[in-house]
């Protein structure tokens, strides 16, 4: 047998050979991955750059919403100068009919609806409305971990109609403070107690809108419901009352210790506690079955023949964004973005998120039609002693 001894060159070229087969082959597995990559973020990329192009040719936006939203998208028309914001502000359920009025007479003008989800619903229905959820095409905006409880929110069944973005914490109980201490009350249940018997102010229960909202987020929790609001509503010899203004005085005075079903900054009391009076609300952490959490007027919808698709779709992505969200918390400090990922530093303390606390979101479409729970509330109300 004869063996042959490599020399140190002859190794090192076997070594070399066998070093570029290695990196050929590699070159072979990471190019297909890398392609992918690539491939992914080209396509977002390219359908935003496409929808920017045509925005610019389409060169306006025009939404119809709430007032503080003129004053926000001028920050946008500052980042994009070729797209000009034409604002159609006012009440929204307002301007959701002139909307469908408009319609009616062949005019297609709105392209976005920003305000109050009840609106929103109402042109839904008239099936006025283009799923959003398609037109959402920045990664910061689709991705669910930047927003509450890590997904969008939405009051339509379908999910991708109208789309909640804002949050606040809405207590609709309030205490004077010489008479209930801020710990008193860990539970609604709490409220049940005879010793608050004939001390409690409520706004009355038949009345609806405001007040519906605040009997629906007790009867749709699963921890109240019914059984709460019969004995709440027939034990405790509540004092109803239709005057906002009588509401908080009869507060503050302590004739009453404890104010219901009111939201307290339709009724003053957020202003009456900055004047000194000893009043305030049950907050976040106040009752361990949650407190509601209102959208409010933070709702976008867009418009079905939209004239300006393009620059709507732009607007929407940068709205929902996190350099959006931003502004519109600054300028409407009343206001609590759902996004997770963005200061709270300009949030009011009283509507602010805290953890810890329990909310129930008051989205969906159970919460658009008030006739079933004010049904229920009535006929108990009717059999009160």
């Amino acid at each position: 047998m004869i063996i042959f001894a490599l020399g140190p060159s002859c190794r090192r070229k076997n070594i070399l050979r066998r070093s570029v087969a290695a990196i050929a082959v590699l070159g072979l597995l990471v190019t297909p991955i890398l392609g992918v990559a690539a491939e992914t973020k080209t396509a977002w990329q390219a359908d935003w750059e496409s929808g920017l192009t045509a925005a610019q040719k389409e060169g306006r936006v025009v939404l119809y919403g709430s007032v503080v939203y003129e004053e926000i998208f001028r920050e946008f028309q500052k980042k994009y100068p070729g797209i000009k914001v034409t604002a159609v502000t006012g009440r929204t359920p307002e301007l959701a009919e002139r909307i469908l009025a408009e319609r009616r007479a062949g005019k297609f003008l709105a392209d976005l609806y920003l305000g109050g989800s009840g609106p929103a619903y109402v042109l839904l229905q008239a099936k006025a409305l283009d799923p959003l959820k398609p037109a959402l095409v920045l990664p910061e905006v689709t991705d669910g971990s930047k927003w509450w409880k890590g997904r969008h929110v939405y009051h339509d069944v379908e999910r991708q109609y109208i789309l909640a973005f804002n949050g606040i914490a809405q207590s609709y109980f309030s205490r004077n403070t010489k008479l209930v201490k801020a710990n008193e009350i860990r539970s609604y249940w709490d409220l049940l107690q005879p010793k608050w018997k004939g001390k409690i102010v409520a706004m009355d229960p038949t009345m609806g809108g405001g007040v519906g909202g605040a009997l629906q987020s007790i009867y749709l929790n699963p921890k109240l419901g019914r059984e709460f609001l019969r004995r709440f509503l027939t034990e405790m010899d509540i004092t109803p009352t239709r005057d906002l203004r009588q509401f908080a005085d009869w507060l503050a005075l302590g004739k009453f210790a404890i104010g219901a079903l009111a939201p307290p900054d339709r009724v003053g009391i957020y202003e009456a506690r900055e004047q000194g009076l000893p009043v305030d609300v049950f907050e976040s952490r106040s009752f361990t079955e949650g407190i509601p959490l209102s959208t409010s007027s933070g709702n976008l919808a867009l418009i079905d023949r939209a004239p300006h698709f393009y620059a709507a779709k732009v607007a929407m992505n940068w709205f929902l964004s996190r350099e959006g969200q931003k502004v519109y918390q600054k300028a409407a400090r009343d206001k609590d973005s759902l996004r997770i990922d963005i200061p709270k530093d300009d949030v009011l303390a009283h509507v602010r998120r805290v953890e810890g606390a329990e909310y129930m979101i008051l989205a969906g479409p159970e919460f658009q039609n008030q006739d079933n729970v004010l049904k229920v509330v009535n006929e108990i109300w009717k059999s009160r002693k």
